[in-house]
């Protein structure tokens, strides 16, 4: 087993004792401060700090994010933005909630930050992070999520909580089954190779398999860090991780661990790689591997890779099970406002609609390859139609916007405990030979002893 996942015992134990000092009894965040910020009178200087993980990430993620915060403070002169990835350190898009949480023990919390999806319980519980529609205004936040090309109905609440919005979902994909159609060609499948169901992702993985003599198929679902694409995968078998009323843990109930014995299945065949996710996606770029299920925020290096190498880059949905559609749950992340000063809350949500704007999303689709959440611009011929009509690696993504379940977080203090103890129940149950159904069960029963 790859053991340097499982050395998190000081980490855990002190994201544990800042949580207890963080909650203060609170259960929702923003409700202390229900008075509107005023707007910003144009020549009053304010300074905000923005955190994003996206920074984390050398290249088109950085340049991307760094080039639109030029753009804003050209916009908004008397807004001046200083942009830091996440205080924490760790893989990008990991410990985005936790970077908060120290900075904000010691009284320095980011005015707006990047937090992943998981997080959001206990940003609005334990972190407080501002009620928006309190903030500025409900018809204001909706304002924002409309415009000439609104927001897909299926994003745009993605960042609410009991009704009200706490965060403005920022940047996301659903899981993109990526495959290099020369290596299947090679292996005597078709070019556009039926991919539609699991069982004939196996059935070419296993003929590429077969003439290449090594595994040749990536799910980063099944290792530590791919738990937003694995809930997609037990929601497509039937299951879930969480109940309705977010009470009880369901993954290890049978149509959970179903989708875990299939990946066991892949692996005992010999096709599913057993690798962290960046040395996956790594292989795939290199074409060491021919098939990869993954974020589509990857694409625009496969793009690249594909170009350098020769071999024709192309991607498909979500596999099905046989008999049942596939439901694709999302990536990603909300923008939120921690700041308590009045003109920074306020300059943070200009922000915040300058970074979720049609420019923005025209320059982090075309230039990264995540979803433009305001999904019509790829119909403007004067915005993201040209690339979209160009580009048919985003049709499986955008499609699937319409079938879209969010990515479930735990409640509680303990939500990243919970995601490694069903990280470690997986990765044991596909790649280590424990028994899947008296793992998972094992896992379920433990989490839910975590979340009461």
């Amino acid at each position: 087993m790859r053991k340097t996942r499982w050395k998190i015992a000081t980490a855990l134990a002190a994201s544990l004792a800042l949580a207890g000092c963080a909650t203060g009894g609170a259960t929702t965040g923003g409700s202390d401060s229900a008075a509107q910020v005023p707007e910003l009178d144009p020549n009053q200087q304010v300074d905000i700090i923005f955190e994003s993980y996206n920074l984390a990430q050398a290249g088109l993620w950085t340049d991307t994010i760094t080039g639109l915060i030029s753009d804003f403070e050209a916009a908004h002169p008397n807004i001046h933005v200083k942009a830091q990835p996440p205080q924490s350190g760790g893989a990008a898009g990991s410990g985005t909630a936790s970077s908060v949480q120290t900075q904000m023990l010691a009284g320095s919390p980011p005015d707006v930050a990047q937090l992943t999806f998981d997080t959001l319980d206990f940003a609005v519980t334990a972190l407080k992070a501002r009620n928006l529609d309190e903030l500025v205004g409900k018809d204001a936040v909706q304002a924002n999520f409309g415009g000439d090309h609104p927001f897909h109905p299926r994003a745009a609440t993605l960042g609410d909580w009991n009704g009200e919005t706490y965060g403005v979902p920022y940047v996301f994909s659903t899981p993109t089954l990526f495959y290099n159609s020369t290596a299947l060609t090679e292996a005597g499948l078709p070019a556009d190779t039926d991919l539609s169901t699991w069982d004939k992702v196996a059935a070419a993985a296993k003929a590429v398999t077969a003439k290449t003599g090594k595994p040749s198929l990536g799910v980063s679902c099944s290792v530590k860090g791919g738990s937003w694409c694995m809930q997609a995968l037990f929601k497509s078998a039937g299951g879930g991780v969480l109940s309705e009323d977010r009470k009880t843990i369901e993954f290890g109930e049978p149509a959970s661990v179903s989708a875990v014995t299939m990946l066991r299945g892949l692996y005992e065949d010999g096709v599913l790689v057993n690798a962290d996710s960046a040395t996956q996606y790594e292989a795939f770029a290199k074409g060491d591997i021919a098939i990869d299920l993954n974020t589509s925020a990857l694409q625009g290096m496969f793009v690249s890779s594909a170009a350098k190498a020769g071999w024709d880059l192309r991607a498909t949905a979500l596999p099905a099970f046989d008999g049942q559609a596939a439901v694709p749950t999302n990536s990603g992340s909300v923008l939120s406002v921690f700041s308590q000063d009045p003109a920074k809350a306020r300059a943070a949500w200009e922000l915040i609609k300058f970074m979720t704007s049609d420019h923005a999303y025209t320059q982090i689709s075309t230039k990264i390859g995540y979803l433009p959440l305001r999904s019509s611009l790829t119909q403007d011929p004067a915005a993201l139609k040209p690339w979209a009509d160009s580009n048919p690696l985003l049709a499986p993504n955008l499609k699937q916007l319409d079938s879209l379940q969010p990515w479930q977080s735990y409640p509680g203090n303990s939500y990243v405990q919970v995601d490694d103890i069903l990280a470690q129940a997986i990765e044991e149950s596909v790649f280590y030979g424990k028994d899947p159904k008296s793992t998972m069960q094992a896992a379920q029963q433990r989490a839910q002893d975590l979340i009461g």
